[in-house]
């Protein structure tokens, strides 16, 4: 049910299945949600872990009727620039940030301490649910999505680029995580509820990348978008 005051609020937003989903369900909570705030790479040409260009998160949050809020960092600033958005948001008169996170709790007290520090209250809608139900979910509420990155330890890169749906789902090899929540892959969001329109995007190439040493050296492979 609606709140009659809603509190204003943002959503921590990866341009993913989970946080649209968040997003959603805040919304429907009453929640007045009308930022993205969106961590993007040192050069800021490309969101973190997701890999997505900023054109086409520019035209989500133009579709989903939020503004768009980033910053570029690398990892060891990545906490302090965070912070520093958040507290500007506090500022701005938020009082909420909404993550999308499901059931790792090192996530949660991550978020919880820093949203704390600028004096913001974190809210996880997805929170404890089932991961297969939430996938399930995702699907027959007509949120349309294309995978965009995935961990060469759990999947082949012929599953970087396709259509999250059914057969998706039905093709992921035992142990691999129906969400994604443990970092097997990750996803874009290109239409559902709250779209006024579907963002257009084509996939253009399939790209290889590893990670430093320093953060574990594993291999990725990026459906990149445009």
């Amino acid at each position: 049910m609606n709140t009659p005051n809603p509190c204003k609020a943002f959503c921590s937003f990866s341009g993913g299945k989970d946080s649209c989903l968040a997003l959603w369900k805040a919304r429907n909570e009453g929640f007045d949600v009308d930022t993205l705030l969106v961590m993007m790479n040192e050069s800021g040409e490309r969101s973190r872990s997701h890999g997505l260009p900023r054109a086409l998160l520019e035209r989500q949050a133009n579709a989903l009727g939020t503004r768009l809020l980033t910053a570029n960092a690398d990892w060891s600033n990545y906490e302090r620039v965070f912070v520093e958005l958040l507290r500007g948001l506090r500022a701005d008169g938020h009082e909420v940030g909404v993550f999308g996170d499901i059931d790792l709790v090192p996530h949660r007290q991550w978020e919880e301490r820093v949203c704390g520090a600028v004096g913001l209250r974190a809210h996880l809608p997805l929170w404890q649910k089932d991961r297969l139900a939430l996938a399930h979910e995702v699907r027959e509420l007509g949120f349309r999505a294309v995978v965009v990155c995935v961990d060469s330890r759990w999947l082949d890169d012929s599953f970087a680029g396709r259509e999250y749906d059914q057969r998706f789902l039905a093709d992921l090899p035992s142990g691999v995580d129906a969400c994604g929540e443990n970092g097997e892959f990750h996803t874009f969001v290109y239409d559902g509820p709250g779209f006024a329109a579907a963002v257009p995007f084509r996939v253009v190439e399939k790209e290889e990348y590893v990670a430093p040493v320093e953060r574990g050296g594993t291999r990725y492979c990026f459906a990149r978008l445009e």
